[in-house]
């Protein structure tokens, strides 16, 4: 299973926009040299994340990209989904169907089982963790991500 780059590269270009203290925001050529991508990339990352309603922008001289709202109530699960949607959907089997129009296995899968399951303890983690809780530094949030797996597994999601 792999993420998109489109995924890793906005929640890069999110958090290097919240740890900035200019007020402006920061501006597509400025995002384009800290996190090393072309600014075509950074242009079309930025598209998507605004019309989410994620980051806003302004024009002009002192124009550039903000935060739409605070990072603590950013859920990385919102980031992902804009970027490149969830995993699973139900709409999952309808795509892989191969030649039929109706998968074989549409009655008993073991494998949709598998996908909605998985989905589910993603949805149960990410859900809980803010772009403030990704600002901190890696040992914090390895913390914070193994107290998360742990409430849930209490919880009864295993994950």
């Amino acid at each position: 299973m792999k993420f998109s780059s489109q995924e890793e590269y906005g929640l890069r270009l999110l958090l290097r926009i919240g740890k900035s203290d200019s007020e402006k925001g920061m501006t597509i050529p400025e995002l384009s040299e800290a996190e090393g991508l072309s600014e075509a990339n950074v242009a079309k990352i930025l598209r998507t994340l605004r019309l989410a309603g994620l980051v806003e922008s302004s024009r002009g001289q002192t124009g550039g990209y903000k935060l739409a709202r605070s990072s603590k109530e950013i859920l990385v699960s919102d980031v992902l989904t804009s970027l490149g949607g969830k995993l699973y959907e139900s709409s999952f089997c309808d795509l892989h169907a191969g030649v039929e129009n109706i998968c074989t296995h549409s009655i008993d899968c073991s494998i949709r089982s598998l996908w909605k399951t998985v989905q589910t303890m993603l949805d149960g983690l990410l859900s809980k963790i803010t772009l403030k809780d990704l600002l901190g530094s890696e040992e914090q949030v390895e913390i914070l991500v193994t107290n998360l797996s742990e409430e849930l597994e209490s919880n009864g999601t295993k994950i």
